[in-house]
């Protein structure tokens, strides 16, 4: 499996994240996700720059937890492999105080805030979608397989086996 996998991390949160941490949990999500060769960038940002892309690619005037954009918008499965045998799928863009946030409301770690939002911004690139009824249950689904599965790079310090073999 090759991955090109991009990360930026902007000033003010560059302390509070460990960047091999998200590379981590993008691989095992795209292992999980049988994607054997591709590109994505990840970027974590706060809430004006996320407002501010939200208000211009989604005409939504307020800020969100993620974005993604995909590069091969439609697509679930399948996908062509483009001339450079590299599966481009896109970047994910993520508010860091939306996820310290959320993670306070859902009573959780930031960093399972985080990976919450990096798998779901996965899926989206792989042509998952939440607007239709029977799309958003298979969404919910795999999210909550590939998260038991990322489960130990969440909670390093919890030993016990891990749930969800076999995804």
């Amino acid at each position: 499996m090759s991955w090109d996998i991009a990360i930026k991390i902007n000033r003010p949160y560059a302390a509070a994240v460990k960047r091999a941490w998200l590379k981590r949990v993008l691989q095992e999500t795209l292992r999980v996700e049988n994607v054997a060769v591709a590109e994505v960038s990840l970027v974590i940002t706060g809430d004006a720059r996320i407002h501010q892309i939200n208000r211009i690619y989604r005409q939504v005037d307020a800020p969100t937890d993620v974005i993604a954009f995909a590069l091969t918008e439609g697509a679930t499965e399948g996908f062509v492999s483009p001339p450079d045998g590299i599966l481009h799928l896109g970047e994910i863009v993520i508010s860091y105080p939306t996820a310290v946030r959320q993670a306070a409301e859902h009573g959780h770690s930031v960093q399972q805030e985080l990976a919450v939002l990096i798998v779901h911004g996965i899926l989206h690139l792989l042509g998952y979608d939440h607007v239709l009824s029977g799309q958003a249950r298979k969404m919910k689904n795999r999210e909550r397989k590939i998260l038991e599965h990322l489960n130990p790079i969440i909670h390093p310090h919890l030993t016990s086996p891990l749930k969800g073999e076999g995804i």
